[in-house]
């Protein structure tokens, strides 16, 4: 393919947005129109997954298309040097792509290491590092003390933590938000691009992670709001005291009334802004000629439970933490086709080989994900994969370690510590409220489930099968063996 016409490739990234949080996909309140056109002018994937429901993992599966067991980080775990194979960035950085990323960082160790892209503007300070929006917010900040602008240590200025449930409005001016300055950053690079060679553009917002601080006027919008009540399965166990004295970044809660409001609220909030920010995005980029020989993706790294199940955070196999929005369109002459819905089972992996085939650029070996050209171009292959398999192991408590499979219409759920079964019928009870599992009239269908996940685990170091059955209550760490030390990927 000639590189003068090879298609732009712009990746939009959330962080914790929910597969659900989109007005395309049926949400009863939430404003999402710049989202659903993207989804409208080509191709939404309904049962896209993250195969490993938390930031780091996700996000390295997406880097290198390797599931997590082969790329070795199966939960959530700082600190781990990481030297895959192949990356998605590098791969089209050798295909003579121009290769960048704005705003949250793909959460990849040492951050000191490009991973192929070849122009950073971090968000994110951690480790002493000070990033591009600390030095923007510097000499802003009214309650004294510069380095309370990391966005993990703001809570240090808002009184909002990053991984709770408790939201206020935004503090400081809406051009201090990090989704504005995300955004402002982008622009800045594509005024400045190198305009004889395509582009690889990572456009990464921190939002709708917590903390739950939105634009005033995005809060206030769904403040006033009917909004949905969470999905409250008959499997579901509240917590003690009725949440009442546990930690606001706790896993369990139970959110009722103005707690659930606010929390919705700033939720919602932080993804309303991102659409009307990457309005500025596409309206400048179609004014420069850029979005007619672009690909332009969407997607999030992990959802939020937002009190389903009386859970809050991610980790879970559950739909609020496990599903998430994956949308694509791209230039016609390409055999793009628009208005598509596809319903079968995808994960962020899948990515890497579609931007390579894309691209003209084939993909490594190493590669286990699967392209999506042919969904979008209308096809529909035979050979699609039956089921996805996800897991997460022990993160901070011993609920959240699971393994998941689903083939778009239905899931089981293998609680590994607990040795809890669950099956849910996704197409008949999308909220999961039903456990079939526990149901002797559908006990076939589990034993056909818990066959697969036999199946799949068998070779696993952790033990979780002898072959037979499933053993609950194994060793479950974050990484794997062959991914520790810095050791390369097998």
């Amino acid at each position: 393919m000639p590189t003068d016409k090879r298609p732009n490739i712009l990746l939009i990234m959330t962080d914790q947005q929910r597969g659900d949080c989109l007005s395309i996909d049926g949400h009863p309140a939430l404003l999402t129109p710049n989202m659903d056109h993207l989804a409208w002018s080509g191709t939404r994937f309904s049962r896209a997954y993250s195969t490993c429901p938390s930031c780091i993992p996700a996000r390295r599966a997406l880097m290198s298309g390797q599931h997590p067991a082969t790329n070795g980080m199966v939960g959530y775990r700082e600190g781990i040097d990481w030297n895959p194979a192949a990356t998605l960035p590098g791969e089209l950085e050798k295909a003579g792509y121009q290769t960048a990323i704005v705003g949250r960082t793909m959460h990849l160790y040492p951050i000191e290491k490009g991973f192929g892209f070849q122009t950073r503007t971090m968000q994110e300070g951690r480790g002493g590092h000070v990033d591009a929006y600390q030095q923007a917010l510097r000499g802003r900040n009214p309650y004294g003390g510069d380095q309370d602008y990391h966005v993990f240590g703001m809570t240090r200025s808002h009184g909002i933590t990053a991984n709770g449930w408790t939201a206020r409005p935004w503090h400081l001016d809406e051009s201090l938000h990090p989704t504005t300055w995300t955004v402002t950053e982008a622009l800045k690079f594509l005024r400045r691009r190198d305009t004889t060679r395509p582009f690889f553009l990572v456009v990464s917002f921190i939002a709708p992670h917590p903390p739950l601080v939105p634009p005033g006027f995005y809060m206030e919008r769904y403040l006033r709001m009917d909004l949905p009540a969470p999905a409250i399965g008959d499997w579901a166990v509240p917590p003690p005291n009725g949440g009442l004295g546990l930690a606001v970044d706790s896993h369990r809660v139970n959110l009722r009334g103005e707690a659930l409001r606010s929390a919705q609220a700033g939720y919602y909030g932080l993804i309303n802004h991102v659409d009307d920010q990457l309005c500025r995005l596409f309206m400048e980029m179609n004014a420069a000629r850029d979005l007619a020989n672009t690909v332009t993706a969407l997607t999030s790294d992990h959802g939020e439970m937002l009190g389903d199940h009386y859970l809050f955070r991610k980790c879970f196999p559950f739909e609020g933490s496990a599903r998430i929005p994956l949308m694509m369109s791209g230039p016609r002459d390409l055999g793009f086709r628009p208005e598509q819905l596809c319903d079968r089972p995808v994960c962020l992996e899948d990515l890497m080989p579609t931007f390579l085939e894309l691209a003209g650029h084939e993909t490594p070996p190493s590669v286990e994900g699967r392209s999506l050209v042919p969904w979008l171009r209308g096809d529909r292959p035979g050979d699609w994969r039956e089921y996805l398999h996800g897991e997460h192991a022990t993160c901070y408590h011993k609920e959240q370690a699971n393994h998941y499979l689903t083939d778009g219409r239905e899931k089981y759920v293998w609680m590994t510590e607990l040795g809890t079964e669950l099956l849910f019928d996704l197409k008949n009870d999308p909220g999961e409220l039903r456990n079939l599992a526990a149901q002797p009239a559908h006990a076939q269908r589990t034993a056909a489930w818990r066959g697969r996940l036999i199946e799949q685990l068998r070779n696993r170091p952790e033990g979780f099968t002898d072959g037979s059955r499933l053993i609950s209550a194994r060793p479950y760490d974050a990484c794997l063996p062959h991914a520790r030390g810095g050791s390369p990927n097998p």
